[in-house]
């Protein structure tokens, strides 16, 4: 009995189409040679146009004025100025990156994945937080340094007062407003502590307290900009129907940082001066213009 045998083609993957590939050469090594080219070109035109000299080796025992971080880390220095030092430099950092972790199960949605402004109104969102961050932070800034009321005196001869002098900056909310006797020194604990019983000390009873203005002023204060500001944003545009999804509040939320973290390097790293003022870039006095100064 003879049995009929069909051959089968054998299954093989299919094969893309040459347009459908992206091969490193010459579509990636030569995109990023001439990229190569042009950064050293730049390189040789900014180090001949800007005078770097070489100053003297390294004083511990001497601080410049201005003392400034790596220009990576002049956001946070700039941070510094405006609220607690573990804010600004431990806090601020850590809650941002566990937020960035959070955004992929945040926004599991695959449609337009890989693709740049996928979704209809990414591009006005994008633009549009951007700006708001990066003038919001300006305006924070300016504020914060005295500058705005040192400003509104001399254009309109408007002076606060001691009415409205807590408004001339964060610290002055602390330091002008009637803050009641007991605010600086709400203890920790609500029983006695001793802490030494014997000695010199004998018999004496230590608290660690908590400073209310500084709380309000260099935590509280921040927190709530922090937090309230670019949620008042996502709600704002919301509320105008921009932000309709998930992805688009995403969009919002990280345009706004970098705008706001291009506005911290950029006044960090041409805008302040001695004492860490802020002054306009061409006043900043470097060892070259400081008569005495060798460099």
């Amino acid at each position: 009995m003879a049995t009929l045998v069909t051959a089968r083609p054998i299954s093989r993957p299919q094969t893309r189409a040459r347009d459908e590939e992206v091969l490193v050469w010459p579509d990636l090594v030569f995109v990023e040679f001439i990229s190569a080219l042009v950064f050293t070109l730049a390189l040789f035109v900014l180090s001949f146009a800007i005078n770097a000299p070489l100053l003297d080796e390294a004083n511990a025992s001497v601080t410049n004025d201005p003392a400034k971080a790596p220009w990576y880390l002049l956001n946070l220095q700039e941070l510094l100025l405006h609220m607690d030092p573990a804010l600004a430099g431990i806090v601020v950092p850590t809650a941002w990156l566990i937020i960035l972790m959070a955004f992929p199960f945040f926004d599991q949605n695959n449609r337009g994945q890989g693709k740049w402004f996928a979704d209809a109104g990414s591009v006005k969102n994008t633009i549009f937080s951007f700006f708001v961050g990066a003038a919001g932070t300006l305006a924070l800034i300016i504020w914060n340094s005295g500058k705005l009321a040192l400003w509104l005196n001399e254009w309109f001869g408007w002076s606060g007062g001691k009415t409205l002098a807590f408004l001339e900056r964060a610290k002055a909310i602390q330091n002008n407003l009637p803050w009641p006797g007991w605010a600086d020194e709400i203890p920790y604990l609500w029983f006695n502590l001793k802490i030494l019983d014997e000695g010199p000390g004998a018999g004496v009873t230590t608290f660690q307290k908590i400073d209310l203005p500084y709380v309000v002023v260099d935590l509280g204060l921040p927190t709530m900009l922090m937090v309230g500001l670019p949620a008042l944003l996502i709600f704002a545009l919301w509320r105008i129907g921009w932000v309709v999804s998930r992805r688009d509040a995403l969009i919002t939320l990280m345009s706004g940082f970098v705008g706001v973290f291009l506005m911290l390097t950029l006044i960090g790293t041409a805008f302040r001066g001695p004492g860490q003022e802020l002054i306009w870039p061409w006043d900043l006095k470097t060892l070259e213009g400081i008569p005495g100064e060798e460099h």
